[in-house]
């Protein structure tokens, strides 16, 4: 299932992106963003029902498959990534669009539409916790504390070498499929292993969770809490759809607790899936897009 062009396009912030490209540059603009461990191809099932109606750029973001790879964990803030996003569109002569995030592509779409609402008309986040929320319950819910704390193992340096020592193909095995349904990617191992498998790529990806200024403390710890949880927190003025599979193990539903307050004009659409939910009930995910826009 394709339905659209991969084109490779060198931006001004010094990286040059793989983004597939589809549908009419005429019609209203929308962005995809995956998150970890992906590609454009979390959308391989909308991309073409999208492209239907609207100019759909699903970008591979920086670090991942083909995308350039920046040395440094620096290259690897959230704001790198937003100043990607802002030349991307900028390069294909967009103004304002609608912005969809999953996972980490989701953290970038919330930080883009609170930074750029002058570019982001609208926002579809789909299982990405909201900034505030999710460094509130990393202090406030211990269950959400204990299911991060593979963060905490990713910004380890020495799990490249683990990975190496192990190989790609059982440290697939061992994380990406502990959530998610092996039946639903067995015949997307070697898609995944190609993309991970890039010269750079494995650290690259990685380096997101290093540059990533959120808090997890240890289990059996005890930090400072951050300043920012005990003052206002400015909202989300887009409207904006948040789709979220219920059984993601990962970001537990704490993550919608008052999520309602930070974000006004919201509609919540839950769906029996878990976190790659994109893939996962594409249907759903597709059909509830597609509504909420035709009436947004």
């Amino acid at each position: 299932m394709t339905g659209f062009n991969l084109q490779t396009i060198p931006l001004p912030t010094g990286v040059s992106l793989d983004v597939a490209v589809a549908g009419d540059p005429a019609n209203p603009a929308i962005i995809l963003l995956h998150g970890f461990p992906e590609s454009h191809r979390t959308w391989r099932h909308q991309i073409p029902e999208l492209a239907k109606h609207y100019f759909v750029l699903a970008p591979d973001q920086r670090g991942f498959a083909r995308s350039s790879k920046p040395a440094e964990v620096s290259d690897y803030t959230p704001d790198k990534m937003v100043g990607d996003l802002v030349a991307l569109a900028d390069h294909f002569t967009i103004g304002t669009f609608t912005l969809v995030g999953h996972d980490w592509g989701g953290a970038i779409a919330w930080m883009a539409a609170l930074q750029r609402p002058d570019r982001v008309a609208r926002l579809i986040i789909i299982n990405a916790p909201h900034p505030f929320i999710f460094q509130k319950t990393m202090f406030d819910d211990l269950a959400q504390r204990e299911a991060s704390q593979y963060i905490r193992a990713f910004r380890n340096p020495d799990l490249e070498k683990h990975i190496e020592a192990i190989g790609l193909s059982a440290f697939f095995d061992g994380s990406f499929l502990r959530h998610t349904d092996f039946d639903t990617v067995a015949g997307e191992k070697a898609a995944y292993l190609d993309e991970w498998g890039q010269p750079g790529a494995m650290t690259a990806m990685l380096n997101w969770y290093r540059a990533s200024a959120l808090i997890v403390p240890a289990m059996d710890e005890t930090p400072e809490r951050p300043a920012f949880l005990n003052a206002p927190f400015p909202p989300v003025t887009q409207p904006t759809l948040v789709i979220w599979g219920m059984g993601d193990k990962a970001l537990l539903p704490s993550q919608l607790d008052g999520l309602d307050r930070l974000v006004p004009d919201m509609t919540l659409v839950k769906v029996d899936a878990g976190h790659f939910v994109p893939w996962e009930a594409p249907e759903a995910v597709t059909a509830a897009m597609l509504e909420w826009l035709g009436k947004h």
